[in-house]
């Protein structure tokens, strides 16, 4: 729909920007902080680019204080941080950390002085390797009463000033590198082994949904799910229905478990005749109708697009973890989906497609399918981006990136989706996981790259100014 005339933005929504506690924290060992299974899987040669990992990443732990300043400066109303779940209980159950407690506590008052709504993300990726070695992690149901176990504490630590919660992050992407492409941890290629460990983190998640409605009554809370919606490759009804696999398989088999408590019949039915569904035990189904959460959580990077795959397809393909453009490959399930590019789209240099409007048609289809508010959690654009000689970092590209996204989020809220805040994904550069130091996604530049620390100076790039008055004006800077 084309609409004559535009609604602001919401007064009180939510500006604001994201992160992880592996991928900016550092302090890996200190405080009595247990090993996560990242501190373990970096180290293994080839997983990462140059080796790199979060040993120290950013320094976050020991310069908190001078990245919220900088939030303040910009005008965060929001930011979005994860606990480190082996920061709080080292083994993973047991005996809790008080300082780890303590960190938080300091970071979230740190927030709230400079006025900055804390989102605080219960589970990033960095399950303690403690429950790794004992029981598999989320190939255990253990993990569900271990998980709520951690949650609780931290909702009776910091419930009386959180306000907003995410349950779970991108638990569809992590399980997918983790258990199909073996680029995550536990690093294998087990379909099987995927299906059930994301069954007992639906389980996990709306346990912990459940508690949070005794522990923080006021609160709201949500899974953040990393949502790519899906495109045919063409108007053949044989890449039409290669787009309704994709979609139904890659996208609905989380946010319908979510947000219905519901497995989608067609893929359920699939798996089982291929010996892939989970296996389900009393009181599952029960246990998930009642996770229903009060946002739905979405990180949004790309729209990928689908066509026919016909038995003995295509199946493995290279990600792009360089960011040498064009080497990413087709990958896709036979007698399913492949993906496809998109002749449509431009791309970043790691071959993400880069579709302001798909952020909008994803927050309709969810809207139109659930009618749940939508929280965006992580939108940004991941470069390379060059420290001249005057310290002064000129980052249009990300202008432009994120100022498309936040216009068709405007749109969007006109349609009527229910759109409460808007997190960048991130504020200071970040550890990128899989592709290290040299994938920039922040408003502010750390000095830093693979294999030196450097100075670790935070330097503010010319998009930071860009969005402190974007968020001054309440998106109205989006139009100048």
């Amino acid at each position: 729909m084309i609409h004559s005339e535009l609604k602001p933005f919401p007064q009180g929504f939510l500006w604001g920007s994201a992160s992880a506690a592996y991928q900016i924290e550092g302090a890996w060992n200190e405080d009595g902080k247990g090993l996560s299974v990242w501190d373990v899987f970096t180290k293994i040669e080839g997983k990462t680019y140059q080796g790199s990992n979060g040993n120290v990443a950013m320094d976050h732990y020991h310069r908190y204080r001078e990245d919220v300043a900088l939030m303040a400066e910009i005008g965060l109303k929001a930011y979005r941080f994860s606990v480190s779940w082996p920061r709080i209980y080292p083994s993973g159950y047991g005996e809790v950390n008080e300082a780890g407690l303590r960190f938080y506590d300091q970071l979230i008052d740190e927030l709230l002085a400079n006025g900055i709504e804390p989102v605080l993300t219960l589970y990033h990726w960095d399950v303690p390797q403690a429950l790794m070695d004992e029981y598999g992690a989320w190939e255990s149901r253990r993990i569900i009463d271990d998980f709520n176990r951690y949650c609780i504490t931290l909702f009776e630590r910091y419930g009386d000033r959180v306000k907003y919660w995410v349950s779970l992050n991108e638990q569809n992407y992590n399980t997918n590198h983790g258990f199909i492409t073996a680029m995550h941890p536990p690093g294998v290629k087990d379909r099987k082994r995927f299906y059930q460990a994301n069954h007992h983190a639906f389980l996990a998640n709306a346990k912990v949904i459940q508690s949070f409605r005794k522990y923080v009554p006021g609160g709201k809370i949500g899974p953040s799910f990393a949502y790519s919606p899906a495109y045919p490759s063409s108007s053949k009804p044989e890449d039409m229905l290669a787009f309704e696999n994709a979609e139904e398989f890659t996208n609905y088999w989380w946010l319908d478990v979510y947000c219905l408590g519901q497995y989608p019949q067609i893929p359920l039915r699939y798996l089982h005749e291929h010996g892939l569904a989970p296996e389900f035990e009393e009181g599952d189904l029960e246990l998930l109708r009642q996770g229903k959460p009060d946002f739905v959580g979405v990180n949004y990077y790309q729209t990928i697009t689908y066509g026919d795959n016909p038995l003995g397809g295509v199946t493995e393909g290279r990600m792009n973890t360089t960011g040498q453009k064009g080497s990413n490959q087709s990958t896709g399930i036979p007698g399913l989906y492949k993906t496809t590019s998109n002749p449509n789209l431009e791309t970043s240099n790691w071959d993400w497609a880069i579709d302001p409007i798909g952020l909008r048609i994803g927050l309709r289809r969810i809207t139109s399918r659930y009618g749940l508010p939508v929280f965006i959690t992580e939108n940004g654009l991941g470069e390379f981006d060059k420290l001249e000689s005057d310290d002064k970092i000129h980052d249009d590209y990300r202008i432009d990136y994120l100022k498309s996204h936040l216009l068709q989020c405007q749109q969007a809220i006109n349609d009527g989706v229910n759109l409460i805040g808007y997190c960048s994904w991130s504020f200071t550069d970040v550890l990128s996981w899989l592709n290290g130091y040299q994938k920039r996604y922040g408003f502010v530049y750390i000095d830093r790259n693979e294999t030196e620390e450097r100075s670790l100076r935070r330097i503010k790039k010319d998009s930071f100014d860009w969005y402190r008055e974007v968020i001054r004006t309440n998106g109205a800077h989006l139009h100048s």
